[in-house]
């Protein structure tokens, strides 16, 4: 029979005691121990460990197309919300009884249109450049452009050519400006070509000089010019000097070839000379356009573009415009016009289909 057991255990054996440890504040043990256990575990989903690394991806020449096609894309995106906006708040500036004689001709970017491209030849008060107009201001320039759809025609006319003015009998084209504003003149070139006018484009050359300088210049090729505008810089006007052949001009030097009346360099120019070398102007922007340099610029001359210009043409319609003209290659330079100041019927007539024909 075995003995009895004693319930105090035997004696001499040590006692044993179980102690319960307090639950830490906020369990801040509790997870300092997990994510300690499950970093040892090298688990990714722990606080604080870091991710798997997968397979790195290695820069191929078709990333960086594709990063290069996006930037040029925004970029691109960035210069047309710049010209739409700029040239909404430009638009319809040309009066309504301009607005009521042009309409018709489709967008300009597919359908063929006929473009009246006006400039004033009004200074400020003070000036003392001959012929110059304080007031309303004349025509200084009269160029007809025929774009769109494929057609590609640039006529100049020649400021002092004498044409019947509606109500003003006959005087000299570049007054109907300023008797009548656009309106008059638009009326008096439809007339004297036979022409439907579907747009009007007046230049500011107050900003036309900003629109240059955001080109950032342009080139321009030709013969010697010198010239004082408004009395050049002895009476507070500006003197154009440009030596023959390819020279880089700005802003104000690029409005003062296009004012150019009296070339000091040439005595022998006339009025015609002028007109071509308006166009030769008109060229050397488009040029610019074209070219790289151009691009790194464009949200600046998108903005710039409309603020150089009136127009009738809502924003929309004024970048079809300029899409137009710069698809198109450069035509060649013709201008309708004579020394005497009439031109036959015949000579209109022909210039009249050269420029359809475009």
């Amino acid at each position: 029979m075995p003995p009895p057991t004693d319930p105090e255990g035997p004696k001499g054996e040590p006692e044993y005691r179980v102690y319960r440890s307090r639950k830490p504040l906020f369990g801040r043990g509790e997870r300092a121990g997990a994510d300690a256990l499950a970093k040892l575990r090298k688990d990714p989903r722990a606080p604080g460990s870091e991710p798997p690394k997968g397979p790195r991806r290695e820069i191929s020449g078709r990333r960086i197309a594709k990063w290069v096609a996006t930037f040029v894309a925004c970029w691109i995106a960035l210069s047309v919300v710049a010209f739409l906006i700029s040239a909404q708040i430009q638009q319809g500036k040309v009066g309504d009884q301009t607005n009521e004689l042009l309409g018709g001709g489709g967008y300009p970017l597919w359908s063929a249109n006929t473009i009246l491209v006006l400039g004033s030849d009004q200074r400020t008060k003070g000036t003392r450049e001959p012929g110059a107009q304080t007031a309303s201001g004349r025509a200084d320039s009269i160029m007809l452009l025929r774009v769109g759809g494929g057609a590609n025609g640039r006529m100049s006319i020649a400021r002092d050519t004498v044409v019947d003015i509606p109500g003003h009998g006959r005087d000299k084209i570049n007054a109907a400006f300023a008797y009548g504003g656009s309106a008059l003149a638009t009326q008096t070139v439809e007339n004297f070509t036979g022409l439907d006018v579907n747009h009007v484009v007046l230049v500011s050359f107050e900003n036309f000089p900003a629109l240059i300088d955001a080109m950032g210049g342009v080139t321009y090729r030709g013969g010697c010019v010198v010239s004082r505008i408004n009395g050049g810089f002895k009476n507070g006007g500006y003197t154009l000097r440009l030596r023959a052949g390819k020279t880089h001009i700005d802003g104000k030097q690029a409005l003062a070839l296009a004012r150019t009346r009296k070339n000091l360099c040439n005595p022998r120019e006339n009025d015609l000379t002028r007109a071509r070398r308006q166009q030769k102007v008109i060229s050397s922007m488009k040029q610019r356009l074209l070219s790289p340099f151009a691009f790194v610029r464009l949200p600046m001359i998108a903005w710039a573009a409309p603020q150089s210009l009136r127009s009738d043409m809502s924003g929309p319609t004024l970048l079809g415009l300029f899409a137009a003209l710069a698809v198109a290659g450069s035509p060649q330079t013709q201008v309708l016009g004579s020394d005497s100041g009439t031109v036959p019927d015949d000579v209109k007539q022909r210039a009249v289909r050269r420029f359809l024909a475009g």
